[in-house]
């Protein structure tokens, strides 16, 4: 890497624009997320049931909110786009935060075409001679090009569509609210037929809980564009977070409870029921990845107008996602490459609009591709093991800052720290290892998730061994302590 990096203020072709602040924050941050509430989360549940899939939310959502408030903490100190790749390297040197931009980049790279892919199963209500896949590239082009156009326009538009979704479950909500039964709840709450069967199914469940909160810590991506990082950041983060938890159990009870986890997992026509109460699926039945949609399919007759405003705000709470995400995938790509841990070009903005644009299209040509080789629930689970990779490194650099660096200014400290990092650091620890345990699989390596993951993470550590580490100088490492 050349000398022409310096701690001097940073040129326009690697500065983004301040232009953010805490409303529009909540509405990435949610934006972020949303879509994750409608669609894919009921995936897990033929393995582990309501009961199953309630315990492994009830830890993910424990993670989540300790998490949240203690990656704040480094969001408000070091308003960077990196996020958790520039703490790391903060935190624990180099090739720590390398490992974490990585994890992120996994996360953030691989979520947008999961989400792409719903928008297309939501289409589907409407158009359903078109395949997902044939929704999801062009979407996927569409959203590259607004978030090219520039962030404030992207912010805007971001939070008017979270606003949209975050009405779309509270209006699902107060539909389904009079048709709620608890005997739905609870009939065939463990999908397993032993203990040791369900325990197993809630823990493999745990990818599909992670999916209803996966990139909220996106919003720390976006500090360095925030117009006050120490104030704003707090704000947007904290509120995001509360709001996402609670949309979280409105959409899970209200949905099962119309008629049950097995209703929102397949299509009515395959499902029947014996005069004793048990439940018959067809063995070659589809999973589907609407939940809300087919929730309104058994209480509302066919074509009513409200299943359709339900499918066309299901449509919009994808959009929420991909526009979010892919926002914030572009912002990891673009800090790594900004440092030289990936090519330089990677890391240069537009000048006209100031904007990470060649990030934005290489991101743009991993998502088509992953769209044309993956399934849903393939590009959900890799997209977990990235953020739960992330959440673990982000916690060990909490930790380390706080021995490394006692004298960084923090405007805003983790509350009943360390409590809050070692518990979030925990869970993500036990949900990684559960998750490669079901997810690898050696001898099935095309489809399984597990091997893609530790097949990019073994790509990219060589390539930080045998490029990245001999060009770094000590110009470039002090980049990673620049604040503003």
């Amino acid at each position: 890497m050349s000398e022409q990096t310096s701690t001097s203020a940073p040129t326009n072709s690697t500065h983004l624009k301040k232009a953010l602040g805490p409303v529009t924050l909540w509405g990435l941050g949610v934006g972020y997320v949303i879509a994750g509430e409608y669609m894919g989360w009921n995936l897990g549940m033929p393995v582990g049931g309501t009961y199953g899939f309630l315990l492994a939310a009830f830890f993910i959502t424990v993670m989540y909110v300790t998490f949240v408030f203690s990656y704040t903490e480094m969001a408000c100190a070091i308003p960077r786009a990196g996020g958790v790749f520039v703490y790391g390297v903060r935190g624990l040197g180099l090739l720590g935060g390398y490992v974490g931009g990585v994890a992120q980049v996994i996360e953030f790279v691989f979520a947008p075409p999961a989400i792409a892919m719903t928008i297309g199963a939501y289409a589907q209500n409407w158009f359903p001679e078109i395949s997902a896949k044939e929704v999801a590239i062009p979407a996927y082009f569409i959203f590259t090009t607004l978030n090219i156009i520039g962030v404030k326009q992207t912010a805007i538009f971001e939070l008017i569509v979270a606003g949209i979704a975050v009405f779309g479950i509270i209006m699902f909500t107060v539909v389904a609210a009079p048709h709620f039964q608890w005997a739905n709840i609870t009939r065939n709450g463990w999908a397993g037929e032993t203990w040791a069967s369900a325990w197993a199914g809630s823990v493999a469940e745990i990818p599909f809980a992670i999916w209803l909160y996966l990139a909220i810590e996106g919003v720390a991506n976006a500090a360095e564009e925030a117009k006050n990082p120490q104030r704003d950041v707090p704000l947007g983060f904290g509120s995001a977070i509360l709001t996402l938890v609670t949309l979280a159990v409105l959409v899970v009870f209200f949905s099962v409870g119309i008629g049950g986890w097995e209703k929102i997992v397949y299509h009515p026509d395959a499902i029947s029921h014996l005069d004793d109460g048990t439940t018959i699926i067809e063995p070659d039945a589809a999973l589907l990845d609407n939940p809300l949609a087919l929730g309104f399919k058994q209480i509302l007759p066919e074509g009513h107008l409200l299943h359709h405003i339900l499918a066309m705000i299901g449509v919009v709470a994808g959009i929420a996602g991909l526009n979010g995400i892919t926002m914030a995938a572009s912002r990891s790509l673009f800090e790594m490459g900004r440092v030289g841990f990936l090519p330089h070009f990677i890391g240069k903005t537009w000048p006209r609009t100031q904007t990470p644009a060649n990030a934005l299209l290489l991101n743009l040509v991993i998502g088509v591709t992953s769209i044309l080789l993956f399934d849903t629930g393939r590009l959900v689970t890799m997209s977990a093991l990235g953020a739960v990779m992330l959440y673990m490194v982000s916690m060990l650099a909490l930790m380390k800052l706080r021995t490394k660096e006692p004298d960084l200014h923090r405007p805003f400290k983790t509350p009943f720290y360390p409590v809050f990092p070692i518990i979030a650091g925990s869970i993500a620890t036990f949900s990684f290892a559960t998750m490669m345990y079901f997810q690898f699989d050696l001898n099935n390596m095309r489809h399984s998730p597990g091997v893609w993951f530790i097949g990019f993470v073994i790509v990219a550590v060589l390539y930080y061994q045998l490029v990245v580490r001999h060009r770094l100088t000590s110009v470039d490492i002090r980049h990673f302590h620049q604040i503003d």
